[in-house]
């Protein structure tokens, strides 16, 4: 046990500091590139909540051994781990998993395969999944990529519209000639927002316990 966490202290230092956020409400989230170095360690991260992300994260037998002694460690019923995986996080690490899902301290998410089964299991492309993983690599937030996106004009707008139109048994200008209507289906529709659908259902899970007052 020594000698782990021996290994523990020393990865830790080695390796650079790892991306962490705040997900507000109590919720945090962190990023692992490398094992152990990139998992929290602080007191806070220990009593609340937390999302690990460990999406195409490699590891063999030393790295899986360290994470289930984390794992161990953090993971309560009032503090669970929300772990973010899938069939390219390697055998060893989702093999440390375990054991999962009775108490709910530790909850796996992610795209199903053949090699791979979530406790939370998502629909979506390999390829939509690593674009929205590696936008947070390159400049965009972790806010922007959970939201909830809607194409639905604001109030203000519908308002607005509404308000141009011409009343009811009002006079229209005939010499006037209205403007054509735009032809929508010649406007290039801008292309849907990209969104981590993994890392966005593991907010809502959060979401809804704290609504059930589970945590």
């Amino acid at each position: 046990m020594k000698r782990l966490f021996l290994f523990l202290l020393l990865a830790t230092t080695a390796f650079a500091t790892p991306f962490a956020c705040d997900l507000g409400q109590g919720l945090s989230y962190h990023r692992v590139h490398q094992l152990p170095g990139d998992l929290p360690t602080g007191e806070t991260e220990r009593r609340q909540p937390c999302i690990l992300d460990l999406r195409y994260v490699e590891g063999g037998p030393e790295e899986a051994t360290a994470l289930a002694a984390w794992l161990k460690f953090h993971a309560t019923a009032r503090a669970p781990v929300l772990v973010l995986a899938n069939a390219d996080t390697s055998s060893a690490l989702l093999a440390a998993l375990v054991p999962r899902g009775a108490t709910g301290s530790l909850v796996v998410l992610g795209v199903a395969s053949a090699s791979f089964t979530p406790d939370i299991a998502l629909k979506i492309s390999a390829a939509v999944e690593r674009r929205a993983y590696d936008a947070l690599e390159h400049g965009a937030t972790a806010d922007s990529l959970i939201a909830e996106k809607s194409d639905k004009p604001r109030n203000d707008e519908a308002q607005l519209a509404k308000d141009r139109q011409p009343e009811a048994g009002a006079a229209v200008d005939e010499s006037v000639p209205s403007a054509a209507p735009a032809d929508e289906s010649a406007k290039p529709k801008p292309p849907p927002p990209l969104v981590d659908a993994v890392l966005q259902r593991a907010v809502q899970l959060h979401r809804a316990l704290l609504a059930l007052k589970k945590l």
